[in-house]
Order: C-alpha cells, then structure tokens, then sequence
C-alpha cells in the first residue's frame, strides 16, 4: 500500500501534486487532430516528456509517473546517452522557464518486447536525479490492472510528431487530440490479428497520431483524474485519421511496470 500511495502523491514545498491531476487545467476542443494539431495549453499535460538526442533531436515521447521514473515505447530505443526534457511546451526554445533537461540512469524494456508483432512495446527510464514537481511538472497515474475502459470512451494523445505524415518538419510546441477507444474487434477490422490484448486502439474519427509521438501517452480521465491507458506504439505509416492508432495498453502491463521499478 505505501508503493501505491507513493505513485500517487508527492509534497514539494508544501505543495501536494497528485498524480492525474494538473495544476493547469486542460482544455480539448474535441475532435482536432495532432495530425494537422491543436496546440495544448502551456503545462496542462504536466507528465508529458520529450526524449532527447544528446544533439537535442525530439525522437519520441514519455509520460512521468513518479519523480524517479517515465514510461516510453521500447521501439523508441532510448538509452542512457539520451535525455529526458520536462516541464517544456515549445521544445524549440532551450531557455523556456521551467524546461530542464535530464540524465537517465537506466531503460530497462520488457522482456517479451518483439519489434517484429511490436507485442509488450514498453520501456521504463529512470532518471539520473529525481524532478522536481510544480505546476507544470507533475505525474499521470497509471491504469490499473483492473479498469475497464470501454469502447467509444474519449481520451486524449498528446505529443511533438509530425502534423502531416510526409513532413519533415515537427511542430515546436505541444499539440493535443481527442480520440474515441476502439473494442479489440472494431479495430480488427482495420488492422486484423496483427492486434494483440496487450494494445488498445484509439482514433479512426478524423484524428491519429504520427512519427515523433511515439512513446508518448494516451491518456482518459476517470474519477476526475487523468490515467495513462495507452503508450503510443504504432498505426498508418501516412497518418491516416481514418484509421486508428494503436498503444501498449497500460492495464495488461501495469504490473510488470510495478515490479519493475519495486525491483530498481
């Protein structure tokens, strides 16, 4: 109970920042698209990080869950001469108050990770020191186990990708969408038995997520809090947002990420 209570609750300076809970409310319009985006308010993704090349390259997103440790994609290949940048909302701009650059410490990936099916694509990165919550620096939670989250509930991806599939050019500043769940067979009929009960489906509703937000969280609230369901994994190599993206899902992966970092 107390490793629970620690995910999910963090005093800095006599200031308690829940996990799932922003200081900075977020404010999603609907049915706009990271795919030709909507940029998100400044800190109201608190969780939200980028994973940085040591020559400051944006290659994909992570989402923090505690002041130690971020959650990712294993097809990201992140390692520890990369960093982790939180607290930025226009990446572009090194000197953006808040943003700080981080060391990791360690990525470990799941051991059944298979870049082949793209099955269990998850990694946990600790960091290097512990971040330093504020206002736009804070935790999501993570799904349990146990929660349902059914089809056609609407959720949230955000991310640095491309807005348009044959761009070379990535927006600087955070960008959001809302997308609708899928059921495992409703996203069959697009992608077929390449889909797995460790992946969860959102989108094919004139939104999708693109290159450069992977790794990078899907996100639905619940309780008035907001819990990171998916892990941006893979979809339409030209974006489509008529076909659904596909995440690890949280819920079938949720112990292995405990235990992992009870073990690290």
């Amino acid at each position: 109970m107390a490793f629970l209570w620690f995910l999910s609750c963090f005093t800095f300076i006599g200031v308690t920042y829940g996990c799932g809970s922003p200081a900075i409310t977020p404010v999603v319009t609907g049915y706009t698209r990271i795919v030709d985006g909507e940029e998100a308010i400044p800190g109201s993704w608190p969780w939200q990080v980028s994973l940085q090349s040591g020559t400051g390259w944006h290659f994909c997103g992570g989402s923090l869950i505690n002041e130690n440790w971020v959650v990712t994609a294993a097809h990201c290949g992140v390692s520890t001469e990369d960093f982790v940048i939180v607290g930025a909302h226009n990446k572009s701009i090194k000197t953006e108050v808040g943003q700080i650059s981080m060391s990791i410490a360690k990525v470990i990936t799941h051991p059944k990770w298979d870049r082949f099916t793209v099955n269990y694509d998850v990694s946990v990165v600790k960091l290097a020191s512990p971040a330093h919550f504020n206002s736009k620096v804070s935790p999501v939670c993570l799904a349990a186990a146990s929660d349902y989250y059914p089809a056609g509930m609407m959720c949230v991806t955000t991310g640095w990708g491309r807005t348009r599939a044959h761009r070379t050019s990535r927006p600087d500043k955070l960008q959001q969408a809302a997308l609708p769940l899928l059921s495992k067979a409703s996203c069959m009929e697009f992608w077929g038995n390449k889909i797995t009960d460790i992946m969860i489906c959102a989108g094919a509703d004139g939104a999708s997520s693109c290159m450069g937000d992977s790794g990078g969280p899907l996100v639905c609230q619940k309780n008035n809090v907001w819990n990171l369901v998916g892990i941006v994994s893979w979809g339409s190599g030209t974006c489509s947002i008529n076909r659904p993206g596909v995440y690890a899902r949280v819920t079938e992966l949720r112990s292995w990420i405990d235990e992992t970092i009870a073990a690290n």
